[in-house]
């Protein structure tokens, strides 16, 4: 109870305080037009309170309440002094002074740990630098201001980063960061007196331009806090090295370290690809669905005639092949680059699938309930759940686990005579009927349905062999007597990251499904009904119409899982720790930076992920765009 008092007050304050701060900015600048005296006075108060104030929170000076409050009057009577002349030079007097006058107040009170050594080349190196930054973008706007403006401005910026950021701290003296704090705020308050005393006209500009200010400045100082400034940190650790107190610059050696780690990326077996299975079967299946495509285009004066049928057969011949080549090239890397594509293209498919055949159906408000359901569930419960569906027993013991117990189950009829029998028969009817289908298509010149049922037919040819032959299911003979053999579902590599992607393809089919279902029910129906007219035939109508339609959408659920994927961490942490060769980029960051302490490789890994993101969101963003203004 006492937690969620204190929660309770923390929130009520939060939201008072924001509200207070919100209403106060509003009539502080509406002061500008009216009491501009008065505005100028709160306005430097208010900022020298805001810069000794990060020193005060950051602990950075001594004395901090009395040097903040010191600190403020000074502020604001330098507001005041402004306000009250017009004259520039007395104005660029007053903020130098004042500048001065607040350096000599921060540099007398820095706590001598956080003092500053000196390094005079790399202070010149910084000055110079970004001066010529700041005469550089002047030229590039082809202004007319006052080109001390932007000297002041770059050299002080120039000035801070070269005598406080770059010097090792606490080797310097008291005299040196005294003097360092007066030139860096004097050339600060410099530049605040180059700025002109307004008239009439510009008050009214600053009233009126501040709300845009006071509604975004909140949100960007989060969106800063919480995510620029980390992202700017994390990209400088990645260019350090050693342990968290005794971090050395290497430059880009951490991601030389990654390219190379055979742990992070292996090709050493990437010549196993061309003799996998899966290869050799997608390459078939690939050719299968390309012939069929063929003679589907001949029929419509098409290169290639691209259907239900021929798509499917490509489909699978294509999926296929890259498990061939992720199963054979090995890593993090390869880990990760596996689950985007699996988890994007089974999710997408499925929850496509799904859409489409539920479409104003009976009950599909209860089906798609039931597979959205899943959503509703985290990626830890989710991992947990589907732990104890791949678990595996000793072959003497009971299998528990959903999966390998049905696996044990058809090794058990593999080895009756009469389970065999009565599952050869069922399967041969059930292959007779798609060779019926097959016959019956290819007389009505379907060729993809004829097409279709053959593939589907061949899986089932190999079922009936392996029971007539080898036998099929969880398993083996040991002297005469029989035992189970269960999969290692989460141990066997390379093939364990796939059972482990099993679990993000059935939450995320449901989001695919809910957001292509919304999709499809707003194509307009006039098109539909002019294809049936025209003679176009269901699949036609979905391949022709509605697919193109819905691609804007099937574009943002692709990039929405994209992200999701690269991010990936619960389901590989809780279900295997990223042993036994399941690593991704997450864990793999987790596991460099707060595990081994090379905080180092772990925010090059992080910035890794960052980079990958960026584009794919951006992507992303640029689609609902162009959505938008398509409508």
């Amino acid at each position: 109870m006492d937690r969620v008092i204190a929660t309770v007050i923390g929130i009520v304050v939060a939201v008072g305080v924001s509200a207070i701060v919100f209403v106060g900015a509003n009539k502080l600048f509406d002061l500008a037009p009216r009491r501009w005296s008065i505005f100028s006075t709160l306005i430097g108060g208010a900022s020298s309170l805001a810069i000794f104030g990060l020193l005060w929170g950051n602990r950075l000076i001594d004395q901090p309440v009395t040097v903040t409050a010191i600190a403020t009057v000074v502020g604001a009577l330098t507001g005041y002094a402004l306000s009250r002349t017009s004259d520039q030079n007395a104005h660029l007097a007053i903020g130098a002074v004042a500048g001065v006058l607040l350096g000599v107040l921060a540099g007398a009170s820095i706590k001598p740990q956080w003092r500053p050594g000196i390094d005079a080349i790399a202070l010149v190196l910084s000055v110079v630098l970004f001066l010529a930054v700041g005469v550089g973008i002047r030229s590039l706007r082809n202004t007319n201001s006052n080109m001390l403006r932007p000297v002041l401005l770059w050299g002080s910026i120039g000035w801070i980063i070269g005598a406080f950021l770059y010097p090792d701290l606490g080797t310097g003296t008291v005299a040196w960061t005294v003097i360092a704090s007066v030139f860096a705020g004097g050339l600060l308050g410099g530049w605040v007196g180059t700025f002109p005393l307004p008239d009439q006209m510009m008050k009214r500009d600053i009233a009126v331009g501040s709300r845009k200010f006071i509604f975004l400045i909140p949100a960007l100082a989060f969106i800063s806090m919480t995510l620029v400034i980390p992202l700017i940190r994390t990209i400088w650790l990645s260019l350090l090295t050693g342990l968290p107190k005794e971090l050395t610059w290497t430059g880009l050696s951490n991601y030389v370290d990654i390219v190379t780690d055979p742990t992070i990326i292996d090709f050493s077996d990437w010549t196993d690809v061309f003799t996998s299975r899966l290869f050799i079967g997608g390459i078939v299946v690939l050719i299968i669905g390309l012939v069929v495509a063929r003679i589907s285009g001949k029929r419509t004066g098409e290169r290639l005639g691209l259907n239900g049928g021929s798509l499917a057969a490509i489909s699978a011949g294509f999926i296929l092949v890259a498990f061939a080549v992720f199963a054979s090239v090995r890593g993090t890397i390869s880990n990760n680059l596996w689950w985007i594509f699996a988890v994007t293209i089974f999710s997408t498919g499925a929850g496509l699938a799904i859409a489409v055949m539920s479409d104003r159906s009976k009950g599909e408000n209860v089906a798609k309930s039931f597979i959205f359901m899943p959503m509703a569930i985290s990626f830890v419960g989710a991992g947990i759940i589907w732990r104890f569906m791949f678990v595996a027993r000793p072959p003497t013991k009971d299998q528990t686990g959903v999966l390998n117990a049905i696996w044990v189950k058809i090794g058990v009829w593999s080895n009756s005579t009469t389970a065999t029998t009565v599952i050869v028969i069922i399967l041969s009817l059930i292959i007779l009927g798609l060779i019926y289908i097959a016959f019956r298509g290819r007389q009505a010149g379907n060729i993809s349905v004829a097409a279709g049922s053959v593939v589907i037919a061949l899986p089932l040819v190999w079922i009936i062999y392996k029971f007539l032959g080898p036998g099929l299911g969880g398993y083996e003979v040991f002297e005469g007597e029989v035992f189970a053999k269960p999969i290692l579902f989460l141990t066997e590599s390379p093939f364990n990251n796939f059972w482990m992607m099993v679990v993000l393809i059935w939450i995320q089919t449901g989001f695919a499904m809910v957001i292509l279902s919304a999709a499809i029910k707003g194509v307009p129906a006039d098109l539909l009904e002019a294809a049936s007219i025209d003679g176009a035939t269901e699949s036609q109508k979905f391949w022709r119409i509605t697919v193109p339609q819905i691609g804007p959408t099937i574009g943002v659920v692709v990039t929405t899982l994209i992200v999701t994927v690269l991010k990936v961490f619960d389901i590989p942490k809780v279900m295997t720790n990223g042993n036994f060769d399941t690593q991704v980029l997450a864990n793999e960051m987790w596991q460099r930076a707060f595990t081994e302490l090379d905080f180092g490789l772990g925010s090059a890994l992080a910035a890794i992920i960052f980079f990958a993101v960026v584009p794919v969101m951006w992507r992303n963003i640029r689609q609902m765009q162009d959505q938008r203004a398509s409508t």
